[in-house]
């Protein structure tokens, strides 16, 4: 029998089949082997099994040996060959994703990553009549082993999760598994408690970044040998080594983090559905704000839509108010803090509640600038504007972690007139701390946590009442569930809206109405103030009123128009190198290809070559070019373009080529 493996490496020039021989042992497709490499030996995958071969069989070297328990499955083989058409990524980059982070020989005992867990959470009595009815078509769908995708539209705090609950139950009394996935590592703590209580400590395995590679490693063995029928995770947990999936549930599924921006990148809902298909199971996505996209496909008819308009405890949705910040300044109020949004603060903290404070924006200040010569400070290595923070006194890029010392006089003219600009988390709160002295106050983003039990804490904290203000980026839109806070604050939602990206108004919508929803989530109804210098805007407008049709009707004939997704495609390609003129040469032959294949027609779809001026990369240059492609077209873009890349290597050229489709950051 001869087994074609792919093979452990890092070299663009080794992605292909290296045919074996089973050597008498018993190994089949997902099998992890050893094999003769070269001059030693390597892991491998097997991805296919034949009768014969292709090649000279005396040639052919046996495999050394076999390891069924970190072997995968057929399906998790099919998902990998599937991504490398899909994604154009390498073979053994999606077997990466499958695999344990660490080999055997350096994981030592097993440590539970969250030992220190012991809750209870009892099933509700009874379920609302929209949640039984939505949890009705779930179990339907998995009594008939059909594929089923469902978009769960629900307000916040409809009681999603405990659809979700019900789903997974169904699947575990089946004898099936189920994945649930959230958006951000934050919100696995509140969701492990639950669940662990639910379910039971023993059931759930955890997957996420946060973890050390040796903790991942651990809890893949546990889903591996099926000790482990939940798997809990951000994006990665859809790459769970686990077998006879029942339901893969992708809460808050309009999050850009389900997007990997990273090699090798793919869109978390396509893998998943893909793992279904081949399961006969169904994929859930929830979000009190789908993605356009997603909503886009309810109406093309491949995604079934159950709509949650009611929340759970019969509390009103927050009361929504915009604050004209122009206003503001002609009265003469220069503060960060509106009038109203400082009256309520007051308001809601004497009556004992809680205040949660969006800005998203890390730092004391968004950059640093001579008002002389108006000169931008930026990392020299990034090309990015630094970011100024104030407790450590210096400029920070958010890219590569590089810190700079504060200049004293402008490096372009020499100017001392240097002043920090725009709002960052630090500064508010450090205004927070002045308004209000008496008050306990912690802030949750990026900067102020080392580890997952540095964020845990100021979520317990916040949770037990301690915390009476958080202040934080995105981190505290979403999902977090929290009975006592009345107010919601949005600093300034212009931040996103003035971003150069075709989804800002969709990313505002949807931030808004996310931020709004952890506010009166309890008995008594909430208030939400949004600060913003464009209170005429549509999304802001919708996102107040709760409207998200009205909302989706707006923004999806713009969209039609440009052929914008989800009605056209968006493939960019990265031409990397040390040498900026083969880049610049590489990303024109790219283009002329392209125009040779699909015609001069195609022109306008494929935009001339482009540098990267924000580029993060050390001593390289990039450029990319942007195709608006057909959705018929999308597969083709990306073949050809992979091809495009098998030609530099197969002239050994130095430049790298990357392929993202769809990207969720534009250049």
């Amino acid at each position: 029998m001869f087994l074609n493996v792919i093979v452990e490496n890092k070299s663009n020039y080794i992605d292909s089949f290296f045919t074996y021989s089973d050597g008498g042992f018993s190994a089949g497709i997902g099998s992890k082997v050893t094999v003769p490499f070269g001059t030693g030996t390597k892991e491998g995958y097997v991805f296919s099994v034949s009768e014969t071969c292709d090649i000279d069989e005396s040639k052919v070297k046996d495999i050394i040996s076999v390891d069924e328990e970190e072997s995968l499955s057929k399906e998790m083989i099919s998902t990998a060959v599937w991504m490398k058409q899909r994604y154009a990524i390498r073979y053994y980059d999606a077997i990466k994703l499958f695999k344990p982070p660490l080999p055997k020989r350096k994981r030592g005992v097993p440590k539970d990553p969250y030992g220190d867990i012991d809750t209870d959470y009892p099933k509700p009595e009874r379920l609302t009549e929209e949640q039984e009815a939505a949890v009705e078509q779930i179990r339907e769908a998995l009594a008939g082993d059909k594929e089923e995708i469902f978009l769960i539209h629900g307000v916040t705090s409809s009681g999603k999760t405990e659809v979700y609950m019900e789903a997974i139950e169904t699947c575990l009394s089946r004898g099936r598994g189920a994945v649930m996935l959230v958006p951000e590592i934050s919100l696995t703590h509140q969701l492990i408690r639950r669940f662990i209580g639910r379910f039971g400590k023993d059931n759930i395995a955890v997957l996420h970044s946060g973890l050390t590679p040796r903790q991942r490693s651990d809890e893949w063995m546990r889903i591996r040998s099926g000790k482990a029928r939940i798997v809990i995770g951000a994006r990665m947990g859809v790459f769970c080594p686990m077998e006879n999936i029942g339901v893969i549930i992708l809460d808050e599924e309009h999050e850009s983090t389900y997007k990997s921006d990273m090699t090798p990148k793919y869109e978390t809902h396509e893998v998943a559905a893909k793992r279904m298909l081949t399961n006969k199971g169904v994929v859930i996505l929830g979000s009190a704000t789908p993605s356009v996209g997603s909503y886009q496909r309810v109406r093309d008819g491949i995604y079934h839509l159950i709509e949650l308009k009611k929340r759970y405890n019969s509390t009103p949705l927050p009361e929504v108010e915009i604050v004209d910040m122009r206003k503001e300044l002609r009265k003469g109020n220069r503060s960060i803090f509106s009038e109203a949004l400082r009256t309520r603060m007051e308001e809601e903290l004497n009556s004992g509640r809680q205040v949660i404070l969006l800005q998203n924006r890390r730092g004391f200040s968004n950059f640093i600038s001579c008002r002389e010569c108006g000169t931008v400070m930026k990392c020299p290595e990034c090309g990015i504007s630094l970011t100024y923070h104030k407790k450590e006194n210096s400029m920070i890029c958010h890219y590569c972690g590089r810190r700079y010392p504060v200049p004293t006089v402008c490096p372009t003219c020499k100017s001392k007139y240097i002043r920090h600009f725009g709002i960052g988390t630090e500064q508010v709160e450090e205004e927070v701390r002045k308004l209000f002295p008496d008050k306990a106050v912690d802030r949750l983003d990026i900067d102020s946590i080392r580890d997952r039990k540095e964020m845990d804490n100021i979520l317990d904290r916040f949770g037990k009442g301690e915390t009476k203000i958080l202040v934080g980026t995105q981190l505290v839109a979403k999902g977090l569930d929290f009975d006592n806070v009345g107010l919601t604050g949005v600093i300034a939602a212009d931040s996103t809206i003035n971003i150069p990206d075709y989804r800002s108004e969709e990313r505002t919508f949807q931030l808004v109405t996310q931020v709004a929803g952890r506010a009166g989530r309890g008995d008594r109804r909430g208030h939400v103030i949004v600060q913003t210098y464009d209170p005429e805007n549509y999304a802001l407008t919708a996102a107040k009123d709760n409207d998200y049709d009205g909302f989706f009707a707006l923004e999806t004939r713009g969209r039609k128009l440009m052929e914008y997704p989800p009605f056209g495609e968006l493939i960019i390609a990265n031409f990397t190198s040390d040498d900026e003129a083969e880049a610049a040469k590489a990303a024109e032959e790219a283009r002329d290809f392209l125009v040779e294949i699909f015609g001069h027609d195609c022109q306008k779809r494929i935009r001339e070559p482009k540098i990267a001026s924000n580029f993060k990369g050390k001593e390289a240059f990039r450029q990319y070019i942007i195709i608006k492609a057909e959705r018929s077209k999308r597969n083709e873009y990306v073949h050809y373009l992979d091809q495009f890349r098998r030609k530099l290597m197969s002239r050994r050229s130095q430049v790298n080529v990357t392929i993202d489709v769809d990207p969720y950051s534009m250049i």
